[in-house]
């Protein structure tokens, strides 16, 4: 199979050179598999909750039987007020949630892999990346590589800027645009806004660009070691926008297949 090719663009949005792209971009697309890693990595971030299993029941109660002409209930000794049965004043829970519940979903470590490297080859897939909401008319190409220049930026202005250039600065409008308040209880537990998911940025080494885009709505920056199928595909969602920076192109033909400049 002959060696697929993409652009790497500079800050400007101009293309100054090719690479090869590894061969991690030509795993299949499982969207069933990535569905099972990203829950599994969701839910190790539930905590945990349960009730006291002797909550209700530190009383006397006990019920009278039949034939006094009340209900059978279990009743106060000495007092007579119904309790410890489900639905009495200070009684207990009738199926309350157990703290030993297993929460924690695991799947085997070659499931995980193929999850992250077809999470990986989504984000290369144009009608995939489209499909998933996405603004991608003014991005010039995908998967969009650029030079690692952007990972030095240290201003907000200079990101942007260098997004505008690169086409992606329509997808943070389109996050922007999708804010709003959430609805339910959950507005009352700090998580009062949310808003839809924007570009990711792989970088191979931080020399002030997360700092600098994170007051970018729906943008985030991670470093190409640290990839997982929750980043790449929220949601269970595959085909995230990605903006790959030229060292992190090379470092993972390194990690999943290599690829070098043409």
């Amino acid at each position: 199979m002959p060696t697929k090719t993409a652009q790497i663009y500079n800050l400007e949005g101009k293309p100054t050179g090719k690479t090869n792209l590894p061969a991690v971009f030509d795993t299949p697309l499982r969207p069933d598999v990535i569905k099972r890693a990203v829950l599994s990595i969701q839910s190790h971030s539930i905590q945990r909750q349960g009730r006291d299993p002797m909550a209700g029941k530190r009383t006397s109660a006990e019920s009278r039987g039949t034939g006094s002409g009340t209900a059978r209930i279990p009743r106060e000794k000495g007092a007579g007020g119904a309790a410890f049965a489900p639905g009495t004043v200070g009684g207990r829970q009738a199926h309350p949630p157990r703290a030993d519940t297993r929460i924690v979903k695991e799947i085997p470590k070659k499931e995980k892999h193929l999850a992250l490297i077809s999470a990986i080859a989504a984000t290369a897939s144009k009608e995939t990346v489209a499909l998933r909401g996405h603004e991608i008319e003014s991005v010039p190409e995908i998967p969009l590589i650029v030079e690692d220049s952007i990972q030095e930026l240290t201003k907000t202005k200079d990101v942007e800027e260098a997004l505008t250039h690169l086409g992606l600065l329509t997808d943070v409008y389109r996050v922007r645009d999708s804010i709003s308040i959430r609805a339910g209880k959950g507005k009352h537990r700090g998580r009062k806004m949310k808003h839809a998911v924007g570009p990711l940025i792989v970088i191979s080494e931080n020399k002030g660009v997360i700092e600098a885009a994170s007051n970018l709505p729906g943008v985030d920056i991670v470093a190409v070691q640290n990839l997982n199928a929750e980043i790449l595909a929220p949601g269970t969602h595959p085909g995230r926008l990605t903006l790959w920076t030229k060292s992190a192109i090379q470092q993972l033909g390194k990690l999943y297949g290599e690829g070098e400049e043409a």
